[in-house]
């Protein structure tokens, strides 16, 4: 039994490592070489349903022997050149230009306001109309002044009368006193006579100089050239010295020609702006928002100044305006050339990348786009100024950088294509 018994088993044995072989032939190709291939032709023999499920029969051996045109096992496919669009690094002369945002402003203003109590008899003026100094823009009843001018005019002609009357009565007193015929008090009271007319009389010209001064209050002229904005009272109504209520004012002029642009600028600009002033070159333009034409000045004025809480510093740039184009309150853009800087190198601002070293570039060279550490100095105008690492006649990756490393090889998508000979 026990025979028996053995013999089952090594038979089960056996029959378990044939059917092992036949699953795995790699397997058993391993363990015991030339078992694989007889095993993997066993599977002719079995039904296809069963042959479909069993795993696919590649041998270690004929794994082994590469096919004459595979790649060897160890080498990596070869990668296909990057697709890239590049831009040129260029040479030559470049303005130090500064943006800013600011405010017209006008360079003076003016609210008209009455120094009498008087009624309005004529408005001359228009709203929203050009004044230019010297125009009347409203004139008030001043008939009482003008009566009071009158009278003050005939206090002086009394008194006028009152001198000369003491004047004669000095000559004669003088006379007969030489010729012992008066007495010196006679004289003496004559004299002064004649002082207090002439007193009154300087009295009476203060009079009507101060009422003419007050009479030109009655007329309301434009101290300024400018834009009348809203005008507040018309012809009819009582104004008043004082005033201080909207009533009060009767209209107010501002200076559109010239006009100021005010706008503030970080501080470590300062140093080039100051030298700006007066330069061959330098320029301000503004461009109201929203509109597309530009204005051309000049910096007038920067504070004394920085404010230590922003860091800024106030700076005013005055434009001629003749057009009014700008317009007081309006926000414009504003564009300040400060120099213009020779031999500069720029790049397209998207060339430039950044990594754990600093700022380089790619450049394209026979197809290879190699790294390039630059260092910049400003951006402006979409272009980066390179201080240091490029020559200005480079041609570098603008786009498809991301997928590149040093050595790769690229394909121009933005180059032309050769024509055939």
């Amino acid at each position: 039994m026990k025979v028996v018994s053995v013999t089952w088993t090594l038979a089960g044995l056996g029959a378990a490592a044939l059917i092992g072989a036949v699953v795995w032939p790699n397997a058993a190709n391993s363990i015991m070489p030339g078992s694989g291939e007889r095993a993997a032709a066993l599977r002719a023999y079995l039904p296809t349903s069963v042959a479909a499920v069993l795993p696919t029969a590649a041998l270690s051996r004929a794994s082994a022997q590469p096919a004459p045109d595979a790649p060897a096992p160890n080498s990596a496919p070869s990668r296909p050149p990057a697709p890239v669009t590049t831009g040129k690094a260029t040479r030559g002369p470049m303005p130090f230009v500064v943006n800013s945002v600011g405010t017209a402003q006008p360079i003076a203003t003016v609210a008209l306001k009455t120094r009498a109590d008087a009624q309005i008899e004529q408005i001359l003026a228009v709203e929203g109309g050009m004044v230019k100094a010297g125009d009347i823009v409203a004139k008030l009843d001043a008939r009482q002044i003008e009566a009071q001018i009158k009278q003050a005019e005939a206090m002086l002609t009394r008194d006028t009368v009152a001198l000369e009357a003491a004047n004669r009565d000095v000559a004669r007193y003088t006379e007969l006193l030489a010729k012992n015929a008066g007495t010196k008090i006679n004289l003496d009271n004559a004299k002064t006579a004649a002082a207090t007319a002439q007193a009154n009389m300087a009295s009476d010209r203060a009079q009507i100089d101060n009422l003419k001064i007050q009479l030109t209050w009655y007329t309301i002229k434009a101290p300024i050239s400018g834009r009348v904005g809203s005008i507040t009272v018309k012809a009819g109504n009582i104004v008043r010295a004082g005033d201080n209520t909207t009533t009060g004012v009767l209209a107010t002029i501002v200076q559109t020609t010239p006009i100021y642009v005010a706008f503030s600028l970080a501080q470590h600009v300062l140093p080039d702006l100051r030298e700006s002033i007066g330069a061959t070159g330098a320029e301000v333009l503004a461009t109201p928002q929203g509109s597309k034409k530009a204005s051309k000045g000049k910096i007038a004025f920067i504070d004394n100044t920085i404010d230590p809480t922003t860091g800024t510093v106030t700076v005013r740039a005055s434009f001629d305006n003749e057009d009014e184009a700008l317009w007081p309150g309006q926000l414009c853009n504003l564009r300040m050339v400060l120099r213009i800087d020779q031999d500069v190198v720029s790049i397209p601002r998207d060339a430039t990348q950044s990594g754990q070293n600093g700022n380089f570039v790619y450049v394209v060279e026979n197809g290879i786009a190699r790294i390039r550490p630059v260092k910049i100095g400003r951006t402006q105008d979409g272009r980066d100024i390179i201080l240091d690492g490029l020559k200005g006649d480079e041609t570098l990756v603008v786009e498809g950088a991301l997928a590149l490393s040093n050595g790769a090889r690229v394909v121009v998508r933005n180059e032309p294509a050769k024509k055939d000979s």
